[in-house]
């Protein structure tokens, strides 16, 4: 899942300084995707055990303990507005990571994250406002129509209801990170609103799972896929930003769908038809295309 818990992303203050930078600032973005997507194929593996409720509370309560200990965020100086916008965050990781889940549980891991990234791919479409986004997003559609002609039916129509609301969840969640970002210090506003998310999932997950979630193996699984999915990706995109511009950081992580295709295949051996496949790279194509529009209208100078 291209879910990784990361606040606002600082802009880098200047290009990679050589060929070799730029070669491992690539390769720690695509260590975090792989990573990410890894992290969601393990996560299904612990579905029979926790249910998808348990697995959701797990990853998100054990990277909540992690966030706050090594953060220690404070409590005190903000106004009502902070506080909504970091519970209105909250909200948004909940929602994501319960719907991305309930998804991958009925659907293959690659049409699960290439229908969740239509959600982001959206929102830079109407951010952008240029007709060639448009068009990229009409190649999205094919690919979603493609996606379709392989037969939504053998997709399971509630995962990919399920992986459309995670898309939206995950538009909403780019929204309110540059918002909480703006408002907390370093990761506190993160670290608060992934709390609030792992309070709010932690019924269900308790009803779903039961004392299957206190067992050492389920703990020490569920410390592993915190780690995976949210520790681990937002390291290395932390550095690898420190060394490219974020236009290519983000087409980079628009390969998302494939990495999730390999994880799928490799952990839990999920094949896709070749029109399947084909759909995910249109998908991938567009979300790389809308990503560069959107930079360089947002490097174009506004008129005066």
């Amino acid at each position: 899942m291209t879910d990784t818990l990361l606040p606002d992303r600082p802009t880098p203050a200047r290009a990679p300084a050589g060929r070799a930078g730029g070669v491992g600032a690539v390769g720690m973005v695509l260590g975090g995707a792989l990573s990410v997507q890894f992290g969601s194929a393990v996560a299904a593996l612990l579905f029979p055990r926790t249910g998808v409720a348990g697995a959701v509370t797990l990853r998100l309560t054990i990277s909540a303990v992690l966030l706050l200990v090594v953060c220690r965020p404070r409590l005190r100086g903000y106004d009502r507005g902070a506080w909504v916008t970091a519970g209105a965050f909250g909200l948004a990781l909940a929602g994501m990571n319960s719907l991305f889940y309930q998804a991958i549980e009925r659907i293959p891991l690659g049409p699960a994250v290439t229908l969740e990234v239509l959600g982001p791919l959206a929102l830079s479409v109407f951010t952008a406002r240029r007709l060639a986004s448009w068009c990229w997003a009409g190649l999205a559609l094919a690919g979603v129509a493609l996606l379709g002609q392989g037969g939504f039916d053998r997709l399971n129509p509630a995962g990919v209801a399920f992986a459309f609301g995670a898309g939206a969840m995950w538009a909403a969640y780019i929204v309110l990170s540059a918002r909480v970002g703006g408002r907390f210090p370093g990761a506190d506003g993160l670290a608060l609103a992934l709390t609030l998310a792992a309070l709010l999932t932690l019924p269900l997950g308790i009803i779903d799972g039961g004392a299957v979630l206190l067992e050492p193996a389920m703990l020490a699984l569920g410390t592993a896929l915190a780690v995976l999915a949210s520790g681990l990706p937002y390291t290395l995109e932390l550095l690898a930003l420190r060394r490219m511009p974020t236009a290519t950081f983000a087409v980079l992580m628009s390969l998302g769908p494939a990495i999730a295709t390999l994880a799928g295949w490799l952990v839990l051996r999920q094949a896709l038809t070749l029109l399947e496949c084909a759909a995910i790279v249109l998908v991938i194509a567009a979300s790389i295309g809308a990503v560069r529009v959107s930079a360089a209208a947002a490097a174009r100078p506004e008129p005066r």
